[in-house]
């Protein structure tokens, strides 16, 4: 009986054919992890709501000049005189069709116009420091792992006196002190966040280069010449590719995270800059007068972080060999 396992055809053979006459086509590792990623529906839901996010932060000018109003014009017209000139006028927050997510109490400013601008701070953020943790844990984490060692066990000590660091209080000691200026707080963000986060993807390399100079592809490079350099490059880190690429995606919520909370303690970028973190520590004070105007940035934190875990975990399924799915 003629299987239909998915083959490998050698170069200059005819594809073996089955019974029905059908080309048996053999898959590579990257599409059979693409199958499994795409029958996992809640990992495409996060992966599709990411996609969209990206795409409106992007096109932030563009959308927000067609469905909503400047980030920072007051409408005092939609605040209701009558109940101390604090909420909006109307129910749900203003929403309206003007107003897609209505407006914030006291100054009038449309909070749609904020969402989206507050998506571009948000994500800039969270993606340059992740790219800074990644390339900083790589590094460490593969030169850890693979020299081993007074090597390993030196950075090693590192990343755990790294862990062991007070973030947070350092975050708002340092950022509250330096200049209120935009590009330098996002840059000093960025630094902060990256700096401090990599030892946690430096670990998960460490572990995996440890497992893999042992195999037997690294001593047979080392058995032609290979230098060390080639190795690391040639060896192992493809194929540290996939939990470097499913941690990474995992940790971009937790920066996300992490820049909203230095925002609502007021030490993330300075106003009038948007940002999902200040709106909520704004919404505190009006949240008896309009709770849609904590609930809508609340949501959006919720949802984009939600998205992103539900998509890492889909990857790291998909990309693992030992997978049922």
């Amino acid at each position: 009986m003629t299987s239909s396992t998915d083959v490998a055809t050698p170069a200059g053979e005819e594809t073996p054919t089955i019974a029905d006459g059908k080309k048996i086509e053999g898959r590579s590792l990257g599409r059979i992890a693409w199958m499994r990623l795409k029958r996992d529906k809640l990992a495409m839901a996060g992966g599709g709501f990411i996609i969209f996010l990206i795409l409106v932060a992007i096109l932030a000018p563009l959308i927000n000049k067609v469905l909503g109003h400047p980030v920072n014009e007051y409408h005092q017209d939609k605040i209701d005189p009558n109940l101390g000139g604090i909420p909006p006028v109307g129910t749900w927050g203003g929403i309206s069709k003007d107003f897609l997510l209505g407006v914030q109490p006291v100054t009038g400013r449309d909070l749609f116009s904020q969402i989206i601008y507050g998506a571009q701070t948000s994500l800039l953020i969270a993606l340059l420091a992740t790219l800074l943790a990644v390339v900083i844990g790589i590094v460490v984490g593969v030169t850890a792992g693979y020299y081993g060692g007074w090597v390993d066990s030196l950075f090693s000590r590192f990343m755990d006196l790294i862990l062991a660091f007070p973030l947070i209080l350092f975050a708002i000691a340092l950022i509250s002190v330096l200049p209120p200026t935009k590009g330098f707080r996002i840059a000093v963000m960025v630094l902060i966040i990256g700096g401090f986060s990599w030892p946690y993807i430096g670990r998960i390399v460490r572990g995996q280069a440890l497992s893999l100079r042992e195999r037997e592809f690294v001593e047979a490079a080392r058995s032609v010449g290979a230098g060390s350099f080639r190795i690391i490059f040639r060896e192992l880190l493809p194929n540290l590719a996939a939990p470097i690429l499913v941690y990474s995606t995992l940790i971009i919520p937790s920066n996300i995270l992490f820049e909203a909370a230095l925002s609502f303690l007021g030490v993330g970028v300075p106003p009038p800059t948007p940002s999902w973190g200040r709106l909520l520590s704004d919404a505190v004070d009006y949240y008896e007068y309009d709770p849609m105007y904590m609930l809508i940035p609340g949501l959006a934190i919720f949802v984009t972080v939600l998205a992103f875990n539900l998509f890492g975990d889909g990857l790291r399924d998909a990309l693992d060999p030992k997978s049922n799915r």
